[in-house]
């Protein structure tokens, strides 16, 4: 029902840039160009400049920008009200997700969910827990579920679950018999960390600054970018690491990795993270709280 032309604005004006924008719309950036020569052409005025590789709203854009965004949500707010009345809980949502809840937690979550409600079409993101932060706080997904600490006061965080992080090593490898391990003995063998901005990776680095071991201990790290790329790198003999025990299930049935718990325990948050909306959306509703009961459920079975 919104226009078009509208829509397409918000997302440019949202994120500052035609490209982000065509990827959030799933459009070509020469159709995002043109929907936003439509609406110049309409208001015969310029909305954004673009100088030096770089968006920005003029002094119409910003107008334009804060009308749009009430008409958005007002629009919202009447398509819930309607949904309320009638009982109807359809719609579209965007979920993302860093990568270790992506690949372990939330298949079986949203399958599950989606079961019930078919009518709610889900879409998924994954990046680490860096970028989908970034993604809510810009609009560019309705909810993100993440790793560790989020320090953004613009957002609702609700923990979800607590994840226990162990030591991982090949079933031949000199530690793989102990019941515990100390950080230090850890980090006397080549080390397998995930790329910057994991939230894994911020989670052990914030642990060893509390256990006061030097802040570059991990500079030499071999860098992988998935969970996956790391357990493959310590089966194959090239390190040890330090991952979410509930990534590692398959691996210890196999008996392919050894798990051993750290000294002191090492345990971090799965958060879902979320804007501070005015208005309540039914279907971000329902999947939140069908994600509080799998959350609680999940405890129970630890």
């Amino acid at each position: 029902m919104a226009d078009r032309r509208l829509q397409v604005f918000h997302a440019v004006a949202r994120l500052l840039s035609f490209t982000k924008a065509a990827e959030v719309l799933h459009m070509t950036q020469p159709a995002v160009t043109f929907q936003i020569r439509q609406l110049e052409d309409q208001f015969d005025t310029r909305l954004f400049d673009r100088t030096h590789n770089r968006v920005s709203l003029t002094e119409a854009g910003k107008i334009v920008f804060e009308y749009s965004e009430r008409i958005f949500e007002q629009y919202n707010e009447m398509e819930n009200a309607i949904r309320e009345m009638t009982n109807d809980i359809s719609g579209s949502l965007t979920i993302g997700a860093s990568t270790t809840i992506s690949e372990y937690m939330l298949p079986s979550l949203l399958g599950e969910f989606n079961a019930k409600n078919p009518d709610v079409r889900l879409r998924l993101r994954v990046s680490n827990t860096e970028g989908i932060v970034s993604m809510v706080e810009n609009n560019v997904i309705d909810l993100g579920v993440v790793e560790g600490l989020v320090n953004n006061k613009n957002l609702l965080v609700e923990v979800c679950r607590q994840d226990d992080l162990v030591l991982i090593v090949p079933p031949t490898h000199a530690l793989a018999g102990k019941d515990n391990v100390k950080l230090k003995e850890v980090l006397e063998y080549p080390f397998i960390c995930r790329e910057e901005g994991s939230g894994t990776r911020e989670v052990v680095l914030d642990y060893m600054y509390a256990l006061g071991m030097d802040k570059h201990a991990m500079n030499a790290c071999l860098e992988l970018g998935s969970p996956e790329a790391v357990k493959g790198a310590v089966e194959a003999g090239m390190g040890v690491s330090i991952v979410s025990s509930a990534s590692i299930g398959k691996e210890l049935r196999l008996g392919s990795l050894i798990a051993i718990p750290l000294d002191p325990p090492l345990t971090r948050d799965f958060s879902f993270v979320r804007q501070r909306q005015k208005f309540k959306v039914r279907a971000m509703e329902e999947l939140l709280e069908f994600a509080r009961t799998y959350c609680e459920n999940l405890k129970k079975q630890q």
